[in-house]
């Protein structure tokens, strides 16, 4: 163990420990996949979401890990799902562990029994849907949907390769080192490592300054001939992971600068696991920069715009047989 990292990552460390759990998309890209949605919402399905949502509020007590920022109903439920993570332990919802080299088929294999996004988008589609289910339980569907239909389409949600998803994999970002947690170090746990770049970091640097919304019109605008594709092919929850899976394999990693060889299929419960995961792959001494940023942005890009077409095409359904009363909306107000 190279005690020097310890010692420097130990500040950094102190910073972080309170920092809410891993997000696929962060805050901004969580909000940025509803703005996008809302753009593509009927007029009945954007009743629906008003009247649920609005008549069901979050807990004013709640600590939202991205603050409320905004008075849009279905944006500020984005992020909902992080922030009872661990009160409702909805961890394993949040992703599906498709091991690399696997090419479609039954995902039924990768879900556990804690279920997983696929499963769990299925699950509240249907407690959407039917009209007789507490109008609670309905709000809560429409929040789940918003978050995990962004979580499948980040394509590290949908992968591992013995690495949690990437998690384990350390990167040397623009310059950034990976630093060990000092907290935990017998976990070898590095920050910037793979998983994290991919929410958070790469995303923001490619909005700049754009705030979620605008960033939105902007997918929304750049995707537009798409769309109409995306939305022609119809729900099929299934594909969208296998879609995102096979995006992870290409766009994440068969574009680092070294090749990772496919690892055993192994859940790890820390990256000492599997002969030292952590420490093997920082030895590699991945660095990205920006020529990985540029072809990363442009993947990422597309899963936000078909994350957001897609929870559209969720909503509306759900909206045909609703038969919600009409009511001013407050949708697009923040």
């Amino acid at each position: 163990m190279n005690h020097k990292i310890v010692f420097l990552s130990g500040a950094l460390a102190l910073l972080t420990s309170s920092a809410p759990p891993a997000q696929a998309w962060g805050c901004k890209g969580h909000q940025t996949v509803a703005w996008i949605a809302e753009k593509h919402l009927t007029a009945e399905a954007r009743q629906l979401v008003e009247k649920l949502l609005g008549e069901n509020s979050i807990d004013p007590q709640l600590k939202r890990w991205c603050g409320n920022a905004t008075t849009d109903l279905l944006v500020d439920a984005s992020t909902w799902p992080d922030d009872v993570r661990n009160e409702r332990k909805n961890g394993p919802w949040h992703y599906i562990d498709i091991p690399r080299g696997k090419h479609k088929g039954d995902l039924d294999g990768y879900c556990g029994p804690e279920g997983c996004v696929t499963s769990v988008i299925e699950q509240q589609r249907a407690i959407l849907k039917d009209k007789s289910a507490d109008p609670v339980k309905r709000a809560e569907a429409i929040r789940y949907l918003v978050h995990f239909v962004g979580d499948m389409h980040q394509p590290l949600h949908a992968i591992t390769n013995a690495d949690n998803g990437g998690n384990c994999v350390p990167v040397k970002y623009f310059g950034h080192q990976p630093l060990l947690n000092a907290l935990r170090p017998e976990r070898e746990d590095y920050s910037p490592n793979l998983h994290q770049i991919w929410d958070t970091e790469m995303v923001e640097r490619d909005m700049e300054i754009s705030s979620p919304l605008r960033y939105a019109d902007e997918l929304d605008e750049k995707f537009h001939a798409q769309s109409a594709a995306w939305e022609a092919a119809g729900i099929h929850v299934d594909n969208w992971a296998w879609e995102s899976h096979e995006r992870a394999e290409t766009a994440v990693y068969d574009a680092l600068p070294e090749k990772i060889a496919i690892e055993p299929v192994i859940k790890l419960k820390s990256c000492a696991e599997n002969n030292h995961m952590g420490e093997r792959m920082l030895a590699k001494h991945l660095a990205v920069g920006e020529v990985y940023q540029t072809s990363a942005a442009q993947a990422a890009e597309t899963s936000l715009a078909e994350a957001g077409v897609r929870l559209a095409m969720i909503l509306n359904e759900a909206a045909k047989v609703a038969n919600s009363r009409s009511f001013p909306s407050r949708l697009g107000s923040g």
